[in-house]
C-alpha cells in the first residue's frame, strides 16, 4: 500500500505511518499491565518515541495504559473516547482530545472517524458501577487513498458492513486469558467480521502478548495458555480462507513489521 507502513507492537498496539504522521493504537509498551505479564519482547523504543497521534479505543487498562502513555513524547496528541478527557488529564496525560462514534477529526493530512464498538466502556469492566466510563469505540483512519479500521475491542455488529472500502482491518482475535468475556471476537467471529468488512488485508491483533503472571508455566492449564498465545491468528486465517473470502490475512508476530508489499490504495 503506497504511503503506508505498519508494525504490530503487540496486543492491540499497532504503529501506523501514513501521510507524514506516526499513529499508535491503544499503546501497551511495558513488561506488565496490572496482574498481566508480557510474554513477547518489549517494543523497541524507536518504534514509539516519534509518535504524533494516539488513538484510544476504550478505558480498559490493557488498552488505556497510563504507564505506557507516560513513555510517549509529551507533545503527542492523545485522542480518547468522549467523556474520558478530564480523567486522563487528572492523571498527568497532556494534550488530550475527545472523540465519539459519529465524530471525526483531522491530524495533518489524516482524517480519523470514530465508529461504534460492541464492548464495555467502563474502566473496570461491565459489572462495575464505580470509576470512569465512556463509550468504547473503533477508528477509521484515512489518508492517501488508504482507509484502515482499528477495531479496538468489539464483538460483531451489523454496522461493520458500512465501513468500507477498506485497505486494512486490525481485528482482535483473542485476548490475554483462557477464555473471552462478552464484547470480544474469537478467531471464528473475527472471520465473520471479515465477511462484513471485506478489507483488502486483515491484521490479527490482541493476541500473543499478555497473560496472567505465571499462568503459562502451570501444569496442564499452562499448556493450554501457551497454545492460546500462538494459535488464534492462525485459526483466524484458516477460517477466513474456509469462508472463501478474498481478504489476505497477514499474521504478524508481535514486534514485527506488517508486510504490505504490492498492495494498492482502495479508497474511492
Amino acid at each position: 500500500m503506497p504511503g503506508l507502513a505498519m508494525r504490530f507492537l503487540g496486543h492491540s498496539t499497532v504503529r501506523l505511518e501514513l501521510a507524514g504522521s506516526v499513529v499508535l493504537t491503544d499503546p501497551v509498551l511495558t513488561a506488565r499491565v496490572g496482574p498481566l505479564r508480557r510474554t513477547s519482547p518489549l517494543p523497541d523504543r524507536a518504534h514509539f518515541a516519534d509518535a504524533d497521534l494516539v488513538l484510544l479505543s476504550h478505558l480498559h487498562a490493557d488498552h488505556l495504559h497510563l504507564p505506557s502513555l507516560r513513555l510517549l513524547p509529551r507533545t503527542v496528541r492523545v485522542v480518547a473516547p468522549r467523556g474520558a478527557g478530564r480523567w486522563l488529564r487528572g492523571r498527568g496525560i497532556r494534550n488530550v482530545e475527545e472523540l465519539a462514534p459519529g465524530e471525526e477529526l483531522e491530524h495533518g493530512d489524516l482524517r480519523v472517524h470514530g465508529v461504534p464498538a460492541a464492548h464495555s466502556g467502563h474502566r473496570f469492566g461491565p459489572r462495575s458501577t464505580h470509576g470512569p466510563q465512556a463509550a468504547a469505540m473503533g477508528h477509521l483512519i484515512e489518508a492517501g487513498g488508504n482507509r484502515i479500521y482499528a477495531a479496538g475491542d468489539t464483538d460483531l455488529f451489523p454496522g461493520m458492513a458500512g465501513f468500507g472500502p477498506l485497505a486494512a482491518a486490525l481485528l482482535p482475535v483473542w485476548g490475554w486469558g483462557l477464555s473471552l468475556g462478552p464484547g470480544h471476537l474469537d478467531p471464528h467471529r473475527a472471520a465473520e467480521a471479515v465477511g462484513l468488512l471485506r478489507p483488502r488485508v486483515a491484521v490479527p491483533v490482541h493476541w500473543g502478548t499478555l497473560a496472567v503472571g505465571g499462568l503459562p508455566r502451570l501444569p496442564r492449564v499452562g499448556a493450554r495458555m501457551r497454545r492460546l498465545l500462538v494459535e488464534p491468528p492462525h485459526r483466524f486465517a484458516a477460517a477466513v480462507a474456509a469462508a472463501g473470502e478474498r481478504t489476505r490475512v497477514l499474521v504478524t508476530e508481535p514486534g514485527a513489521a506488517v508486510v504490505l508489499d504490492g498492495m494498492q490504495p482502495v479508497v474511492r
